[in-house]
């Protein structure tokens, strides 16, 4: 039925620094069912990054297979607005794309025409303070996306969203976010697949990015219940996936249940 795959990484393939328990025999067995393209909100690290992680794991998906937020933040500037002089609130991987892209790193923030904003797990006032002053200075505000937390090994941490509601709180909204649910997101994915929607299934583990953005994008999505979102979040709200499962391991060993509609009610 489903000719390819978008696959969230965090809370589908790894938790913290190891990959879940039957992640990587169940991304071999879809990559054999289809073309894979994992989809990422994670801007912490680039493409190539992201690619040599995952072979230390053992999910092996080529680094052009990969697109996390930072590859697709670089990419939108670099086709609206060119190369550009950019200041960023994020980590290494962020600030890599966006030199590989073209874009130059701003040496003062009130000289920078963007400001580009990410997951930062060492946000301090200092940066927030700069970020401001890039946005007095008239830079227009990116956002990698707005994901609320992130899942780790230890539990739940503040996520991208954390940074960009800081600057929600001093008046500044992005002009643009890229990660999911955002359309752009899988525009581009859906482009790199050459496949129409409603032949790429969506796989993640958040109902309010993953199935979200999925469902606005018209492909069928399949709910994990191994990263953010729980069962019981399904009763709290009109979002639907077209399938849940336990895990990724449980998705492709037909342990999956079928969601029967917006009443929240689930076949086998």
């Amino acid at each position: 039925m489903y000719q390819a795959f978008l696959v969230d990484i965090d809370g589908v393939l790894t938790r913290g620094s190891s990959a879940l328990p039957g992640a990587v025999d169940a991304l071999r067995v879809i990559q054999t069912q289809g073309r894979v393209v994992l989809l990422t909100n994670n801007s912490t690290r680039s493409q190539r990054e992201v690619a040599q992680y995952l072979s230390l794991l053992t999910l092996d998906v080529a680094a052009e297979d990969v697109l996390p937020t930072s590859t697709l933040a670089a990419r939108y500037l670099r086709e609206r607005a060119g190369a550009t002089m950019v200041w960023v609130v994020g980590e290494a991987g962020l600030r890599d794309e966006l030199i590989i892209a073209g874009h130059e790193l701003a040496d003062r923030p009130d000289r920078a025409e963007w400001l580009v904003v990410g997951m930062d797990r060492r946000l301090d006032y200092e940066k927030l303070r700069l970020a401001l002053q890039a946005l007095l200075g008239g830079a227009r505000l990116l956002a990698t996306n707005e994901d609320a937390t992130y899942p780790t090994g230890g539990g739940l941490v503040p996520g991208a969203g954390a940074v960009v509601g800081a600057l929600r709180g001093m008046g500044y909204a992005p002009e643009a976010v890229v990660g999911k649910p955002s359309r752009l997101a899988f525009e581009v994915a859906l482009a790199q697949l050459a496949l129409p929607a409603e032949r790429v299934l969506m796989i993640g583990d958040r109902l309010d990015t993953d199935i979200v953005g999925a469902r606005a994008a018209g492909l069928d999505s399949a709910l994990v219940l191994s990263g953010v979102s729980a069962a019981g979040d399904l009763a709290r709200t009109h979002v639907r996936p077209t399938w849940v499962a336990a895990s990724l391991a449980d998705l492709c060993a037909g342990r999956a249940q079928r969601c029967a509609g917006d009443d929240g009610r689930l076949s086998g």
